[in-house]
């Protein structure tokens, strides 16, 4: 399961001036999207009667806050990759790392979010599916798992497609297909004692010219203070107020 620790979105959010790049100094805790496929991947391992939940992860400063919550939600071990290098790394930077970490070892099925709620790229996972070389099934509202190939509902705006693909596979759930639990008191204890490896980009034999700001292919120039909202136009009823109306969308051209 690839989970993303992030700044707390309750919190202010602030930019590196020299780099324009999200600040993720201090505590950071896991995406909330990620609960959902956390959960997923637990419910899996309980209907096949064994196997293990992996967690993967990438983040400064050895964070492992958000690893922690989902090791107590049920998750076996947790890898994390820090390294200053990696600061500054773009989607498929980041896509080259996980795919590093997750080749280490064997694996059926990867999970991950439709995308990240700091980043909302949605391009993540894609990209990793083809950087390990196995299909990629986006949306999944349900997930099943029949010896070695997969099914997928995948969700769509007209309802959803019935999907079969062979394992191993990446697949990106959606946000509300499953109620995470919460961790219990005896999973948070246990979670202090389970496996957690920090990994560097030396580690996973990688140059450090091909991930962070060094290997990013795109960059923010210039961020703006978004335009204040204007004040609304108020319609006073007499009688008319409904030609008001419609003259107010015609000149926005809306009917």
């Amino acid at each position: 399961m690839c989970v993303k620790q992030i700044p707390d979105p309750a919190a202010p959010a602030a930019l590196d001036p020299s780099t324009r790049n999200l600040v993720r100094d201090g505590k950071l805790i896991m995406d909330e999207s990620d609960l959902y496929g956390v959960e997923m991947g637990l419910q899996l391992i309980d209907a096949a009667g064994g196997g293990e939940v992996t967690l993967v992860s990438m983040a400064p400063n050895g964070e492992t806050n958000g690893l922690r919550n989902a090791l107590a939600m049920g998750a076996a071990k947790a890898v994390l990759v820090s390294d200053p290098a990696l600061a500054g790394s773009d989607a498929l930077g980041t896509a080259k790392v996980l795919a590093a970490a997750i080749r280490r070892g064997p694996f059926d099925l990867v999970l991950a979010a439709t995308e990240s709620t700091d980043g909302y790229t949605g391009t993540m996972p894609v990209q990793l599916a083809e950087l390990l070389g196995v299909p990629s099934v986006t949306f999944a509202k349900k997930v099943t798992v029949d010896g070695a190939s997969l099914k997928v509902d995948r969700q769509t705006e007209a309802g959803y497609d019935e999907v079969a693909c062979p394992l191993p596979a990446v697949v990106t759930v959606t946000a509300g297909v499953v109620e995470p639990r919460f961790p219990s008191f005896k999973g948070i204890m246990a979670a202090k004692s389970k496996p957690l490896e920090t990994l560097s980009i030396a580690d996973l034999g990688l140059d450090a010219a091909s991930v962070g700001g060094a290997g990013a292919r795109e960059e923010v120039v210039d961020v703006q203070q978004a335009e204040a909202r204007q004040a609304g136009q108020l319609v006073t009823d007499e009688g008319d107020a409904h030609e008001k109306v419609i003259a107010f969308l015609e000149d926005l051209k809306l009917i």
